[in-house]
């Protein structure tokens, strides 16, 4: 069968308000309380849930005495669900004329270079909505359409994504207050020798930066930036990351100290290639001025 009449006949069965009562279910925590919010019967609730899972045959819903809680599937279903819904008021915003670009990124957007990137965006473009999109993956939800364009710190796949540069970062490294660099101003390479190091497996940077026999030791993997900060301030290791993501995030139990002789980091502005993304040029812009103002 065809993609498209594939796509067409799984749709047949549910539609995003089915998606949309899951996804209020996961924010309210009770089917009665996801029904008042969308304004609707408590069993009309239900019965969409349970339509979606006979659809899908896959159960989405653990249902409690007065509680009820998501299943790991339902727990996927809902974090693809919320793309989809802002994916489908996208579509419906640029049916209707407006323009709107989503800029994708994974752990931070432009840094501290961030909220002003907003600011003088609605201040320069206001006919163009700009919206800040975090998603999971290297290429920020590039590859699955979440997103228009992103903000990424390698260079992803030249034969399928357009990339400009628009400015570098410095590479950081995180530790525990409680860590022996505390009491240290700056960092080499040389210094992570038999180190135990956290890596956050969803990071854009590339870790080869020592030879094998003079870095430090992979001792703890972490599956998001917030994964990653817990296990640095937990002491189960060091980390490295740019300075944007040390601006950004910056939890108690935790320093960063920048690394002065790791050469900085690219960071770059990507979108598919040939497509026409309205205010990608202003995007580009505005980052490279951005960057290009920091000391």
């Amino acid at each position: 069968m065809p993609l498209a009449q594939l796509i067409y006949a799984l749709c047949m069965d549910w539609g995003l308000r089915h998606i949309r009562c899951l996804v209020a279910v996961a924010d309210t925590g009770t089917i009665t309380d996801a029904a008042i919010e969308l304004g609707i019967s408590q069993p009309q609730a239900s019965r969409t849930i349970s339509a979606l899972e006979q659809s899908w045959d896959v159960r989405l819903v653990s249902r409690g005495t007065r509680e009820v809680s998501l299943t790991p599937e339902g727990i996927r279903a809902v974090e693809q669900g919320r793309h989809l819904l802002d994916f489908a008021e996208s579509m419906a915003a640029t049916a209707r004329g407006e323009q709107h670009i989503r800029l994708g990124y994974v752990a931070t957007a432009a840094g501290r270079h961030t909220p002003a990137l907003t600011r003088r965006w609605r201040e320069t473009q206001p006919e163009i909505d700009l919206e800040l999109v975090h998603a999971k993956g290297l290429l920020a939800g590039l590859n699955q359409g979440l997103c228009d364009a992103a903000v990424l710190r390698r260079e992803p796949d030249p034969g399928k994504y357009a990339s400009t540069v628009v400015g570098t970062e410095r590479l950081v490294a995180g530790f525990a207050d409680t860590d022996l660099w505390s009491r240290r101003r700056r960092l080499k390479l040389a210094d992570f020798a038999g180190r135990p190091l956290v890596v956050n497996t969803g990071s854009e940077i590339e870790l080869d930066l020592w030879a094998e026999e003079f870095g430090p030791l992979r001792a703890y993997d972490a599956d998001s930036v917030d994964s990653w900060l817990d296990a640095i301030a937990a002491g189960r290791g060091v980390g490295v990351a740019t300075e944007a993501t040390a601006n950004q995030h910056r939890p108690i139990g935790i320093r960063y100290l920048p690394i002065t002789d790791a050469a900085p980091v690219p960071v770059r502005l990507c979108w598919p290639k040939g497509r026409n993304v309205p205010g990608l040029e202003a995007v580009r812009e505005l980052l490279k001025d951005l960057y290009a103002r920091q000391s």
